[in-house]
Formats: C-alpha cells, sequence, structure tokens
C-alpha cells in the first residue's frame, strides 16, 4: 500500500470533506480567473456579475478576498485601455452601459422576489412539519426533554459531591506530604549532628 492510499484510508470523514470543499474551492476561483482572462482577451467590458455567469459561480465568490482584487486590476486595465478605445470606437456608450444597469437592475428586483418567495414556501413547509407533530407527539417529547434534565441535574449534584470530597482528599493529602516534609527535616538535621 502507498503512503498515499495509506494517508487516505486514515482520514476522518471531516478532513475527505474538508479536502473536497478546499478543492471545489480552487477549481471555481480558478474558473473566474479564467473567465477575467478570456473577458479580457475578447474585449468583452468586465463586471463583478458578468464574471460569475461567465464563470458559472454564485457572485459572492468574485467578492471574495484574493477573487475581488484581480477582478478590479483587470477592470482597471480596462479603464486605462477605454481611453485608447473611445478613439477607435470600441468603447461602450453611455447607454449601453446604461441599458446593462437597468437591465442589471431587473434582475436583482427578480431575484429579489425569488429569493422572498423561497423563504415563503420554507415558512409554509416548516409550519406543515411542526403541524402534522401534533399536540400528543410534543407533549411527550416535552416529557422525555423533562426526564432527561432530571437525569442530568442529578448527575451534576452527584459530580459535584464528588468533586468536593476529592477536594478534601487532596488537602488531607497534602497536609500529610507537609508533616512527612517537617519529619523528614528533622531526621536529617538529628542525623547530621550526630
Amino acid at each position: 500500500m502507498s503512503t498515499e492510499t495509506a494517508s487516505q484510508t486514515s482520514r476522518t470523514p471531516a478532513e475527505i470533506l474538508k479536502a473536497a470543499r478546499q478543492r471545489d474551492s480552487l477549481d471555481k476561483r480558478g474558473r473566474v480567473l479564467k473567465a477575467v482572462q478570456d473577458m479580457l482577451r475578447n474585449d468583452r467590458r468586465i463586471t463583478f456579475a458578468a464574471v460569475a455567469r461567465e464563470a458559472g459561480v454564485s457572485s459572492w465568490l468574485v467578492y471574495a478576498p484574493g477573487v475581488r482584487e484581480r477582478i478590479d486590476q483587470a477592470r482597471s486595465r480596462q479603464a486605462a485601455q477605454g481611453h485608447h478605445d473611445e478613439k477607435s470606437g470600441r468603447k461602450l456608450s453611455s447607454a449601453s452601459e446604461q441599458t446593462d444597469l437597468l437591465l442589471a437592475r431587473e434582475e436583482i428586483k427578480l431575484l429579489r422576489a425569488e429569493n422572498t418567495g423561497l423563504r415563503q414556501q420554507a415558512k409554509v413547509h416548516l409550519g406543515q412539519q411542526v403541524e402534522q407533530l401534533g399536540s400528543h407527539d410534543l407533549a411527550k417529547r416535552v416529557d422525555e426533554l423533562s426526564e432527561e434534565n432530571q437525569r442530568l441535574s442529578a448527575a451534576e449534584r452527584q459530580a459535584s459531591a464528588e468533586n468536593e470530597q476529592l477536594r478534601q482528599r487532596i488537602t488531607e493529602l497534602e497536609d500529610e506530604l507537609t508533616g512527612a516534609r517537617t519529619s523528614l527535616r528533622r531526621m536529617i538535621r538529628s542525623q547530621s549532628r550526630a
């Protein structure tokens, strides 16, 4: 068995999941950076939303540290080239920018409406689940939790009592140790005088 295989078999499920998430994150970040490079190469206007769509990732990722800076650099580079592009007629007009802005605002409104609808559906679904449990099931669960609470309280009281006994025993042992040391010193002194 190779060391790589041995290390994989000794990893916990949490470690495996963490590694998978890291690979997924690196893959997504790589797709974002590739999308930025493609957009620069093809003279397409770079915006955070456009990069997210091009890379097929969520919009929060393009604002993440390390990614946002790269996109800002590419946007600055495009803005610097904008003066040259304006002379060649390749720069977007302000009307085009306004249209893009309006489209983005409409998309935001749609996403907000969708978000509101999904939240409402989740509330309804949760309400249905609570209703399905019924009051009998809830009362039974409350009783179970009360019994568990009493059991844990008794265990805590017992542990506190045992803790107090152990502290007293420690004090007794410390006193005995101090006495033994004093006795040993006296014996050493009497031996050294003899």
